[in-house]
């Protein structure tokens, strides 16, 4: 057994369970890191090789307990005899509905083969093809919850990640429940987040309180009233659930392309009116800060791989030059 591996006892209590192979090299930390609203997210706990996740499904809570093992002994046939794995267990009357889920969740279903292929590679900048050399492991998630990932994504619109984080994790802590109990390995303070009906009981100074305006609170208001809409979106193709979630006011383009970017993996969804992408990518590409039209002009290459490309940007370490001031943190929870 490596360090990372579920203990023997843990695995055997848990509700369900399930060993989910990747096929190929895999990095479970790069994978999921987009659906971590910051290191201080209460629905997570990340412990060395293990990431647990309390979340809501239909059937109810959930305490899921994802342990990566990047390097074994796996199947027989597995190349040079090493297979990694991930082992998957649950907790809670979700638990089934969980592992069901959990190989999309940790990015089965996204498939580089095109982004691979040699031709398509070759039309790649150095940056982007040296990166993915690098990132092999990495995967696109597509965790099928569109509440849990639009709620905290229209706290995002606006205002800086600092000021959104600190909401959401101030908000979640008040109106989330505590996780199913995976025994006494349950990480201390891992909450399920607010369920639809929840949110829509939070009232008016407490998203004050929390630093949420009135029109972000009205947006999540607004949204999770059709919740069982919403949530049905998930198994549509990513570009239909995109369209559709703009229909409600307040959810526009970058919105949507940042919930089916996690919702459904969706490889070339672009956030278009993001306070940073446009200028990031162009500078990356050209050497030069662009807006958001010049972005969409320099990806159009790569269209059905756009987010691709961006990720691979992004896992290049590239940082562009800042200029200018910072955005402004405000803090209502005193008025």
């Amino acid at each position: 057994m490596t360090i990372a591996e579920a203990p023997p006892r843990l695995a055997a209590a848990a509700d369900a369970s399930l060993r989910w192979y990747p096929g190929g090299p895999y990095s479970m930390a790069r994978t999921l890191g987009p659906l971590l609203r910051g290191n201080s997210d209460p629905s997570f706990s990340v412990q060395g090789g293990a990431v647990w996740n309390a979340f809501t499904t239909p059937e109810g809570p959930v305490t899921l307990r994802l342990t990566s093992v990047e390097g074994t002994a796996g199947r027989p046939g597995a190349a040079n005899g090493v297979d990694p794995f991930v082992d998957v267990q649950a907790w809670g009357p979700g638990a089934a509905a969980a592992v069901k889920a959990a190989p999309r969740l940790l990015g089965a279903d996204d498939d580089w083969q095109g982004f691979d292929e040699a031709g398509f590679a070759a039309t790649l900048p150095r940056m982007v093809r040296e990166a993915r050399r690098r990132s092999l492991g990495l995967r696109l998630p597509a965790s099928g919850r569109m509440v849990d990932q639009l709620v905290p994504i229209i706290l995002e619109q606006k205002v800086t990640v600092i000021e959104a984080r600190r909401a959401y994790r101030y908000l979640v802590h008040r109106y989330g429940t505590p996780a199913p109990a995976a025994g006494s390995s349950t990480p201390a303070g891992l909450v399920v987040g607010p369920t639809a009906s929840q949110w829509l009981q939070v009232p008016s100074w407490e998203w004050h309180r929390a630093g949420v305006g009135p029109q972000r609170s009205a947006t999540v208001m607004r949204a999770l009233r059709s919740a069982v809409a919403l949530e049905r979106l998930a198994a549509l193709p990513a570009a239909e659930a995109g369209a559709k979630l703009q229909t409600i006011p307040g959810i526009g383009i970058w919105s949507a392309a940042e919930v089916v970017q996690r919702t459904h993996g969706c490889p070339d969804s672009i956030a278009v009116g993001d306070y940073h992408l446009a200028a990031y990518v162009g500078a990356a590409l050209t050497g030069r800060r662009t807006d958001d039209a010049g972005m969409l002009r320099l990806l159009e290459p790569w269209t059905g791989h756009r987010q691709r490309v961006v990720r691979m940007i992004q896992s290049s370490g590239f940082r562009k030059p800042t200029f200018g001031p910072r955005m402004t943190i405000q803090d209502h929870r005193r008025h």
